[in-house]
């Protein structure tokens, strides 16, 4: 019987993290970075550099996987004075938004700046991006049509 694995709450707390901060806008990870003052005390290891990466498809979300297409990814890795190294990615060209990721990316790490990440940046955005999705389900639902279909009676 094949076992499934447990995943460590560590590891979700991250995964969700970088997921959100790569979600973020430019704007909102400046607004986090210029409130906590700690542009100038991050050096880059790598990057900020943009290249493409190959996205892959499944029909129906569960079909065989499928090479879609190619997409336009930044990214970049940031250490701050303390030593704490963070990474970050960005659709697009926007290396500056992936440096500042990076750099935010680290501060979270860091056990005294990651509450003030959780309530500056990641809650803030998690409402914004649920938000949306509620708007565009809204949308949606009114263009929604309901079809339906009769049964004549036999002559």
């Amino acid at each position: 019987m094949a076992e499934t694995a447990i995943p460590d709450p560590g590891t979700a707390r991250a995964k969700r993290a970088s997921d959100l901060i790569a979600r973020a806008t430019r704007a909102e990870l400046k607004t986090l970075i210029d409130a906590l003052g700690v542009t100038a005390e991050a050096t880059p290891l790598r990057g900020p550099e943009t290249g493409l990466v190959m996205v892959r498809g499944r029909m129906g979300g569960g079909g065989s996987p499928f090479n879609l297409g190619e997409v336009t990814v930044s990214r970049a890795t940031m250490r701050l004075a303390s030593g704490t190294v963070g990474h970050a990615h960005a659709l697009g060209t926007d290396r500056e938004k992936a440096r500042l990721g990076a750099i935010v990316h680290a501060l979270w790490q860091e056990e005294a700046t990651r509450d003030r990440v959780e309530s500056g940046l990641l809650a803030p955005v998690e409402r914004r991006i649920t938000e949306e999705n509620a708007r565009k389900r809204a949308e949606t639902a009114a263009t929604r049509v309901d079809f339906f279909t009769m049964v004549r009676g036999e002559d």
